[in-house]
């Protein structure tokens, strides 16, 4: 290696440890500020505490129950997230295969949603859920998840499909297997980048996602980011509470993407789990402003 390129490596890995610390600079002011009282908090955001409070993660605990909306926000993000992948998968690879004007007409509809914001059609929505008896039921928001995350998957599934070659498929069928069975014990497991992909971006997105449970729920207490929203107020925010919460809501997702990425990493080795870090990695730093604004 030149001089001239470890130089231009230099200043690159310095552009990425600026970078890093302003993405983790903001994260590190709500760490060290869950540790002050609320006084100490509007007084001073930016030092270190004077006097650890150790208090609030405990108070916060109690006030949220924690571990029962834990368990809601899981099983919805997981429900949901399942069935995402499975009719995702199974629409995109049909019409993947399906070489007709009507099924190129019915991948349009279906990945049409997908040009829309979810703010266009929230009131309409809101009222067919209604109409539906969808309203303030987990199983309800759960199918409305399903609507909307389908879209997106749909289109990964299906342009990830043409890349598996027909005679495997042939094959299969040569062999006497049925098209389920052709499906989910041979094409499947093919596409399992993919669907590292999809879960990935569905958890990290249901798993945050504030504002569809607010108006299906009602504003019940549900989930993990409706809890936490009770600790900001109308006119007076409990911050040393309200970032705790912060906290306890995104440390759980935090976590779960990292075991997951693992796992699939000592499974499917370098290369699928590499998939899996970039499609995760380029979905945080593009959700970033989606979440939080």
């Amino acid at each position: 290696m030149t001089k001239a390129n470890k130089r231009n490596l230099l200043i690159v890995e310095i552009l990425l440890v600026l970078l890093a610390v302003a993405f983790m600079y903001p994260f590190f002011l709500v760490i060290i500020n869950t540790f002050k009282d609320y006084a100490e908090i509007v007084t001073d955001v930016v030092s270190w505490p004077k006097k650890w409070v150790l208090g609030n993660y405990a108070q916060v605990w109690n006030s949220m129950n924690y571990p029962k909306l834990f368990l809601n926000t899981f099983i919805l993000t997981f429900a949901s997230v399942l069935g995402i992948v499975l009719f995702g998968s199974m629409g995109g690879y049909k019409l993947s295969r399906t070489k007709t004007k009507l099924s190129g007409f019915l991948f349009f509809l279906a990945i049409a949603p997908m040009i829309l914001p979810f703010q266009s059609f929230m009131v309409t929505l809101t009222k067919l859920a209604k109409d539906l008896h969808l309203i303030n039921h987990l199983s309800g928001l759960t199918l409305i998840y399903w609507g909307l995350g389908c879209p997106m998957a749909v289109f990964l599934f299906h342009g990830f499909v043409k890349s598996i070659p027909m005679e495997l498929e042939e094959c299969a069928y040569i062999d006497g297997c049925s098209p389920y069975r052709l499906f989910f014990n041979i094409i499947f497991p093919v596409m399992l980048p993919v669907v590292s992909t999809v879960i990935i971006l569905n958890v990290m997105w249901i798993w945050n996602d504030f504002l569809l449970p607010l108006i299906m729920l009602n504003g019940q207490e549900a989930t993990l980011q409706l809890a936490a929203y009770k600790f900001f107020g109308q006119y007076k925010s409990e911050w040393n509470f309200a970032l705790t919460a912060v906290v306890l809501v995104t440390v759980a997702s935090n976590r779960i993407l990292p075991v997951y990425a693992k796992i699939y990493y000592r499974r499917h080795g370098v290369r699928c789990g590499k998939r899996v870090i970039r499609a995760a990695l380029a979905f945080l730093i593009c959700s970033h402003e989606r979440v939080y604004l």
